[in-house]
């Protein structure tokens, strides 16, 4: 079985207040669409710039939305590894299922830092844990060697990469799959090369994409389980115009374009990231007719 895992934005005012109306209202389209799980507050989520309260009110808010109908993984990555098991340990409580753990930090990381950074987390919150890969953003990349390690944690059952390239793929997913044992799931994010990411064998796409139009992407997702390679990649293809836009401005740029020209909310991403303008803008709502996603 192939998971789709939904990653929408999350509402709030200049002030970092989440709000939890806007949210809900993101939330229920997610499940009635039947994605396999919500990714609450990761990067596209904006969870690096929201406290703690705020944190914790958007996981409550989603878990009531949500009732149990959908699992939630939830963005717990902080600069301190203590904030960080506070942060997994609210998760938890609030009723989250697994938690996504990034290796944040100001000063680089050494993979011995990051092991006993995650480590610690699992061990001292509790809740199972997706090692969250995001080099874009976090300037470190987690080596198979270093995932190897970790896969033996306790509570660290997964982890989120970035797809590589299509040539590029196939030798990557083979030398995560040889480091770490049966059971451990390897998903993907970067919805541009996730289908090809998929069809190699990944095991789940975390889509920014599908946060806010959930049909595309769980087509495609069908199409892989069904074997159905040609399907798959035809139904990609269609979405060129949008992967193109979020290699070219961001997909969490992208996206909130997307959701205010939708009137799904009035939100702007948080300072110091600029809402697009202009030809920008003008693009983006005008890919969303061509895709017939307005």
């Amino acid at each position: 079985m192939t998971i789709l895992s939904a990653f929408p934005i999350t509402p709030a005012n200049a002030d970092g207040v989440v709000d939890v109306g806007a949210l809900r209202a993101f939330l229920h389209p997610l499940v009635a669409a039947g994605v396999g799980s919500i990714g609450l507050l990761g990067s596209t989520g904006t969870y690096a710039f929201l406290a703690r309260d705020q944190r914790r009110r958007a996981v409550e808010a989603a878990v009531d939305a949500v009732a149990g109908r959908v699992p939630l993984l939830v963005g717990i990555g902080a600069l301190r590894t203590d904030e960080a098991v506070r942060l997994a340990q609210d998760a938890k409580g609030a009723g989250a299922e697994a938690g996504l753990l990034a290796a944040m930090s100001y000063t680089p990381l050494t993979e011995d830092e990051v092991f006993v950074h995650c480590e610690t987390v699992a061990r001292e919150s509790g809740l199972p844990l997706c090692l969250y890969d995001n080099p874009g953003t976090t300037h470190f990349r987690f080596t198979p060697a270093l995932v190897g390690r970790l896969a033996g944690v306790p509570g660290i059952v997964a982890i989120k990469s970035p797809a590589p390239e299509p040539a590029e793929v196939a030798g990557q997913f083979a030398a995560l799959r040889a480091a770490v044992p049966d059971g451990f799931s390897l998903g993907y994010s970067g919805d541009w090369n996730a289908t090809e990411a998929l069809l190699a064998g990944g095991a789940a796409w975390y889509s920014v994409a599908a946060g806010l139009f959930p049909e595309p992407a769980v087509a495609i997702v069908r199409a892989v389980e069904a074997g159905d390679a040609a399907e798959a990649r035809r139904l990609n293809a269609r979405m060129d115009p949008l992967w193109e836009l979020f290699r070219t401005y961001s997909s969490l740029r992208v996206i909130y374009a997307c959701a205010e020209l939708l009137g799904r909310c009035r939100t702007a991403p948080p300072r110091p990231i600029l809402p697009l303008a202009g030809d920008a803008r003008q693009r983006v709502a005008e890919t969303l007719a061509m895709l017939d996603l307005a």
